[in-house]
């Protein structure tokens, strides 16, 4: 190690030397182990971080040192080397040391074109980036006197001739490259990558490797996978005598290519010496690599290495295929891949590759993409899938009559909504893409028109894509990549379920969402919402019937004919499942929901029931409430209507006995959604119980089923002791638990949220990323209050926060048995749990 001045020191990059990414930065540490494989690279020093640090400050470091240690005939390149290369930094500085007698030098080995063109990249480049002069300046056409135009106005623009001394030039171009670190753009941008506010920048000054030469000479790259497939593939490029005079041989393609000339045509020895840098690279660096490299007449120079740009599936074939191959262990290859990122793999996704015409965006509450055209109605929507014509379904915000439109439609797209709105949560569980809160757009569905912000105006029967991956809505068709649910895929998985130490189940509410869930390795339905069965063309009118009868005789009478359709469907949920656990939670929404809000669906509704239109509107004007969520749903239903928990209760217990004969036994779980009191789950536990017993003794079977608690109020959690008597587990449910620890509205927060958290007031979006101190409070005491009466009892979390990593982490750490998320969001789930099990073994505070 050597020092200059006072408080700087570099150290020549070498096998031994002590370099760390902390304090020397990715690029010089990555450049020590290309050269602890012998791949030829050029003479290398690092600058560290405190260094840069005071250069940045003003202390001008005593560069002849520096000079020194590459000789007289200094020619280095400059580059950033932060702690993280996905921080970014200053741009790469070539050819500092370039001067009138190295040009001229090099006019005599290399010829005039070559050494104009070396001297005049590096006029322009430190005089733009350096010196901070105007580029169009210095962006002249090239030819004989490009040169001397570019020398004469940098020396206008100064008063100084351009710098003659090595020494000055290389303490101007750290002095830049430091100070631009430090600046308020760059600081922020790096911020914005998960840097913190204190990170340091290292530098690397490296011996030119130019390219050039009377043989086979140039620059290019090399990688060994591509970047979207992940797929083992030579990619890159080469291109003759880049850095000199025009090209005397043309750009090159790596591998035989019909297309063209290539470099393994050309010069086998000299593509077969890169393949095995490459492979000596993935081996001991232990990752896939991008080899920068320049070949002067056919001498090779490794210049940089990288780690190699890959989209969520490359990465997962990748890491995958490392571990396979005893490279890393199966550990590592699943902390390498970011949960969410298995998001991309589930759906189609617009390749990144195309082009796009963003014309609104919103928020990505729903991954994959999706083209379609243009529907503003459920019925327009399933009309077009009757014709086998994808379509996507734009509302102003949906509503549970949108159910059968948002099944046929391929994607969804609103105007308000946050991302526990109706349309977020629905089309998580359908796999739809989706994209809510899309306030840059005007909806007019009298007209079946859509204003853009641009003023451009779209009709029903435009074609255009949604990307729920990133919120962007595009015009017309984009290219599609498909879902990559491949070996890879399943083999990650595989290996994660290995370590992970919480339950993953799915939310699930019909045959096909539990069909998704078994794709998926789920470990049963921690949460089956029946409302959404009603809402079948066939059950809505039975369902109203229902809602109208003036006794209960005449509820009961309708209910009868739901319960063989009730009973279908938990019988196929049960068979599908295959002994799995199936939690059933029991009649929720208002009944209001079931109901026609304006005067045409109204008089329908009056022509189906053979009522007067006056009665139909009296019924649903005294079914209306002010806060219909806080009002007459969930148990306060099963209390005041017993009928209708009392048919589910018989149909679910039909269906396991249907399901237990013919495969394997079922126990069913029933759970009781927005309990807030102890009498509550006893009236309720009474009824059940009793439809149990004669179930029993009229099909002569026996069967056991668990009777829970949805905790939905902070009254619930409070009172969970007492609730846990009458109860074989708790679920809480953080959708409706956040909306009222908060008193917000799921479905009206996103128009201000962010304006919220870019404020600080909250430090995330609660119905994104569960709120820890707040909510979490409430299931932590929930959850000890519950097991303090009985302690094995089962506690989970089955909202939609359920498939966030976060709220994953706070899961197992409170002692959890599952977590139940969306069927497309369980992969991420079972990735997520696994890297809290391998980052945090010891975390867990149940068995």
């Amino acid at each position: 190690m050597q020092k200059y001045a006072d408080f700087v020191e570099f150290t020549d990059v070498t096998p031994s030397a002590a370099l760390s990414v902390a304090r020397h930065g990715w690029r010089a540490k990555c450049l020590q182990r290309l050269i602890r494989l012998d791949l030829p690279v050029p003479r290398t020093v690092a600058l560290p971080a405190d260094t840069v640090r005071a250069i940045a400050a003003g202390q001008l470091p005593d560069t002849e040192k520096l000079v020194a240690v590459f000789g007289n005939d200094l020619l280095v390149s400059v580059r950033s080397s932060p702690e993280n290369p996905d921080w970014g930094g200053p741009g790469t500085v070539l050819n500092v040391g370039m001067n009138s007698d190295r040009h001229a030098a090099l006019t005599a080995s290399h010829g005039a074109e070559a050494a104009d063109a070396l001297y005049l990249g590096f006029v322009q480049s430190f005089a733009t980036h350096v010196a901070r002069l105007d580029p169009d300046m210095f962006m002249a056409p090239t030819g004989p006197t490009a040169l001397a135009t570019a020398l004469a106005a940098y020396e206008s623009e100064t008063d100084t001739p351009f710098p003659q001394d090595p020494a000055r030039q290389l303490s101007d171009v750290l002095r830049s490259m430091a100070r631009a670190w430090e600046g308020t753009t760059a600081r922020l941008l790096r911020q914005a990558k998960g840097a913190p506010a204190e990170a340091a920048l290292g530098l690397v000054v490296q011996s030119m490797a130019l390219g050039i030469g009377p043989g086979l000479s140039g620059s290019g790259t090399m990688q060994f996978v591509d970047s979207i497939t992940g797929a083992a593939q030579i990619t890159g490029r080469f291109r003759g005598q880049s850095q000199g005079r025009r090209a005397a041989i043309a750009t090159l393609y790596l591998t035989k290519d019909a297309r063209g000339t290539s470099l393994e045509e050309t010069s086998p020895e000299v593509f077969a010496e890169l393949v095995a840098y490459g492979a000596a690279c993935r081996k001991k660096l232990r990752d896939e690599m991008q080899l920068e490299f320049t070949i002067e007449s056919g001498r090779i120079s490794v210049i940089d290495a990288a780690r190699v740009q890959r989209s969520s599936r490359a990465a997962v074939k990748i890491a995958v295929a490392l571990a396979k191959d005893g490279i890393i262990s199966r550990a590592d290859a699943l902390l390498r891949v970011e949960p969410r990122a298995l998001s991309e793999l589930l759906h189609y996704q617009v390749d990144p590759r195309s082009k796009r015409d963003r014309v609104a965006h919103g928020i990505a509450v729903s991954p994959g993409a999706a083209t379609g055209r243009i529907v503003f109605t459920a019925a327009a929507a399933q009309a077009s899938a009757a014709r086998d014509e994808a379509c996507i379904l734009v509302r102003r915000e949906t509503a549970p009559e949108d159910i059968r439109g948002m099944h046929a439609a391929v994607a969804v797209l609103t105007e308000r909504g946050g991302v526990t709105s109706h349309a977020a949560v629905i089309a998580r569980g359908l796999g739809l893409p989706c994209i809510v809160g899309a306030s840059d757009i005007r909806l007019n569905a009298r007209d079946r028109s859509l204003t853009l912000a641009d003023g451009r105006l779209l009709r029903e029967g435009d074609v255009i894509t949604v990307d729920g991956s990133n919120g962007e809505v595009l015009l017309g068709a984009a290219q599609m990549l498909e879902p990559a649910l491949d070996d890879g895929f399943r083999t990650l998985l595989r290996w994660a379920d290995n370590v992970r130490d919480i339950g993953i189940r799915a939310n699930a509410d019909t045959p096909d969402d539990a069909r998704t869930a078994r794709m998926f390795d789920a470990e049963g339905i921690g949460l089956c919402r029946t409302e959404h069965m009603f809402f079948d063309e066939d059950r809505l009118t039975v369902m109203r019937e229902m809602i109208f009868a003036d006794t209960s005789a005449d509820r009961r009478v309708a209910l009868e004919r739901l319960l063989p359709m009730q009973r279908a469907d938990f019988t196929a949920l049960f068979g599908i499942m295959a002994g799995l656990p199936v939690c059933i939670r029991l009649f929720d929404p208002p009944l209001h929901e079931f109901l026609p809000h304006d005067r045409e669906g109204m008089r329908e509704l009056a022509e189906a029931l053979d009522r007067p239109l006056s009665d139909v509107t009296r019924r649903v004007e005294a079914l209306s409430e002010f806060n219909p969520m806080l009002g007459m749903r969930g148990v306060r239903l099963g209390i005041t209507i017993p009928e209708i928990y009392e048919m589910q209760a018989r149909a679910i217990f039909e269906a396991t006995v249907e399901a237990s004969k013919s495969g394997d036994p079922v126990v069913p779980e029933i759970m009781i959604p927005l309990v807030s009191a102890q009498r509550e789950v006893e009236l309720v536990k009474s009824h059940i119980d009793a439809v149990a017993a004669a179930v029993k003794t009229e099909m002569g079977a026996e069967f056991t089923y668990r009777l829970g608690v949805m905790v939905e109020t902070p009254r619930a959690a409070l009172r969970a002791g007492e609730i846990a008597r009458h109860t074989d587990f708790l679920s809480f449910g953080t959708n409706d638990l956040t909306q009222m620890t908060y008193g917000l509205s799921r479905d009206d927060a996103g128009r201000f949220m962010g304006s919220y958290v870019s404020q600080g007031v909250y430090a995330e979006d609660p119905f994104h990323i569960l709120d820890v101190e707040g909510v979490g409070e409430l299931l932590l005491i929930g959850a000890s209050r519950g097991r303090e009466t009985r302690p094995k009892m089962t506690i989970s979390v089955c909202g939609e926060h359920g498939g966030n990593p976060e709220s994953i982490a706070f899961c197992r750490a409170a002692g959890f048995d599952y977590v139940s998320c969306s069927p497309f969001r369980v992969p991420v789930a079972r990735l997520a749990a696994a890297h809290f099990a391998l980052l945090d073994p010891k975390g867990r505070d149940r068995d």
